[in-house]
């Protein structure tokens, strides 16, 4: 017979006999239970502070958890359970400003480095030392293709939010990049084996920066791309300079002090490279992080790895010039060594000046931006411990 409210049985309930012994847990669920049916409270959980609450009867959350809840709900809305540092709220992948200026800014430096290069291999003065004139030109091209391609793919994928999609699309922009300045060349170009490496070199160049375009951290690559465009400049604009300082580090009538000096000229032109190339990072994500502020009214701050990185990326993206032309345009470096052996030894001393002159640009411009960062950096906060409320 079942107790019906109201009734002087109805505290008593119809508990089933327990049949065999009842352990663990199960047995303190069924003490609690049938303490609760009859009004007594399960024993040691008022003093521990464990009991039910009439807010967790009513379906409220305690106030201490209210926090973290909401918390675990925006953390789950955004997809991530730790938001970084260096992300837009939302996981969206980052605004890179002042993209479509460096994209212009490329694509014209692109455009002389590829006009320069034919009219050193068209002049008439060139004669039979065009395939010298192509191999020595080659790393000019492949860096402004480099470039060229993460620019104009972070300009075209700014706004797309989904990474996948921006990746693909940043992809396939570069490999547009590729194509027109492929195209240029073989127009513009003498029709020969020489025109088709390059041609072929400076697409694959521009593929490869379209896809550095499409990591989630666009900031450090517009900062990679902005430095990089600084170094370059400046090593055009050094040029100038280069006989006064060879006259000042000693060049005379001899080979061996003619040697000396442009070793010393090399080593000047790469540390000021890199002070440069490590300045222009900073103060483009100097810059960039303002913008976010101004822009979503929420800063985004980026930790000392990713100053490191966009210090250190104009001599990365150096030494990558390295790689490719070794493996894409092989053919014509070992052409133009096989003229003779005064362009077999010119070549890899070339190639000997390139590597230490990206290595060089590299460690100063990372250590320029990191130095220049740390000094932006106060006190630690020193949180204030005696405010906490005590643990229960």
């Amino acid at each position: 017979m079942s107790n019906q409210p109201g009734s002087s049985t109805a505290a008593q309930t119809d508990q089933p006999e327990a049949v065999g012994p009842t352990t663990g847990d199960g047995a303190a669920v069924e003490t609690s239970a049938v303490k609760a049916s009859s009004g007594e409270a399960p024993t040691g959980e008022a003093a521990s502070g464990e009991a039910p609450s009439a807010a967790a009867a009513s379906g409220e959350a305690p106030a201490g958890e209210a926090p973290a809840a909401e918390a675990s709900a925006g953390a789950a809305a955004s997809g991530h359970p730790h938001a970084d540092e260096g992300t837009v709220t939302g996981g969206r992948p980052e605004f890179a400003p002042g993209a479509l200026v460096l994209a212009l800014v490329s694509i014209g430096w692109l455009a002389a480095m590829l006009w320069s290069t034919r009219e050193a291999i068209h002049s008439t003065a060139a004669g039979v030392t065009a395939i010298s004139l192509s191999a020595y030109a080659l790393p000019g091209v492949i860096t402004a293709a480099l470039v060229s391609g993460a620019t104009v793919a972070l300009a075209a994928t700014n706004r797309l939010g989904r990474a996948t999609l921006r990746f693909l699309a940043a992809v396939g922009t570069g490999l547009v990049v590729g194509l027109l300045a492929a195209v240029a060349i073989n127009l513009t170009y003498a029709d020969n084996a020489t025109t088709n490496t390059i041609a072929g070199t400076t697409a694959a160049a521009a593929i490869i920066g379209g896809a550095m375009a499409g990591a989630r951290q666009a900031r450090v690559v517009g900062a990679i791309t902005a430095a990089t465009l600084t170094a370059q400049i400046f090593v055009v604009l050094f040029s100038r300079a280069r006989d006064p300082l060879s006259d000042l580090f000693g060049a005379g009538e001899t080979q061996q002090s003619v040697l000396d000096a442009a070793k010393w000229v090399s080593r000047t032109e790469s540390l000021l490279a890199g002070l440069l190339a490590g300045l222009a990072a900073y103060l483009y994500l100097t810059w960039s992080r303002r913008r976010a502020e101004r822009r979503d009214g929420v800063a985004s701050p980026l930790r000392w790895p990713a100053y490191l990185v966009a210090g250190a990326g104009a001599g990365l993206l150096l030494l990558l010039t390295e790689v490719i032309i070794r493996i894409g345009g092989r053919g014509l470096l070992d052409l133009a060594a096989a003229l003779s052996e005064a362009d077999e030894v010119a070549q890899t001393a070339l190639g000997t000046s390139r590597v230490d002159n990206g290595i060089w640009v590299l460690f100063v411009g990372a250590l320029t931006t990191l130095i220049v960062f740390g000094r932006t950096l106060g006190p630690r906060p020193v949180e204030d411990e005696t405010d906490e409320p005590a643990a229960s």
